[in-house]
C-alpha cells in the first residue's frame, strides 16, 4: 500500500551560492555528518548537495508535512548502500510522522530515486506500508 509519494528538483546553482554566501552555517543546518563527510570533498560538492537536498524536499513531501510538525531537514539523511544505492534515514520528527503514517500491524519501505542533469537534481520518494513478517507479530511464549 502506498503512503506518500514526493518528487523535487533542485537547481545546484542555488546550493552552490548557500554555500558561497552561508558555508558551514547552511552546511550544518541542512546536511547530516553522513552527508557533509561524502560532499564537501568533491569538485562538484554542490552536485551531491544538491541531489541530497533535493532528496530531503522529496521526503518531506511524500510525509505530507514539509519541513513542519516537528520535521527538520537534519532528521533526514541519505546514505549509500554498500552497492551505492542511496537510502534515507530517518530520526527524530521525520522517523516519528512516518510511523503515523504507517498501520501498527504493517511497516513502512522507502524507496529513493536521485538523478541530475546539468545543474538539476531530481528525487523521487515512495513511501509504501507492508505487512510485517510472521515472526515480528507472533506472540512471544
Amino acid at each position: 500500500m502506498i503512503v506518500g509519494l514526493g518528487h523535487d528538483v533542485c537547481d545546484a546553482r542555488r546550493i552552490e551560492g548557500a554555500l558561497e554566501h552561508f558555508g558551514e552555517r547552511f552546511t550544518k543546518r541542512v546536511f547530516t555528518k553522513i552527508e557533509w563527510e561524502r560532499c564537501k570533498n568533491r569538485i562538484r560538492c554542490a552536485d551531491c548537495y544538491a541531489r541530497r537536498f533535493s532528496a530531503k524536499e522529496a521526503l518531506a513531501k511524500a510525509l505530507g508535512t514539509g519541513f513542519r510538525r516537528g520535521v527538520y531537514w537534519r532528521d533526514i539523511g541519505v546514505i549509500n548502500l554498500p552497492g551505492g544505492k542511496p537510502a534515507l534515514q530517518l530520526s527524530g520528527g521525520s522517523l516519528a510522522r512516518l510511523e503515523e503514517l504507517v498501520p501498527p500491524e504493517m511497516e513502512a519501505r522507502l524507496e529513493l530515486s536521485l538523478t541530475d542533469d546539468r545543474n538539476l537534481a531530481h528525487a523521487i520518494v515512495l513511501i509504501s506500508a507492508v505487512p510485517k513478517s510472521c515472526t515480528e507479530m507472533a506472540p512471544s511464549g
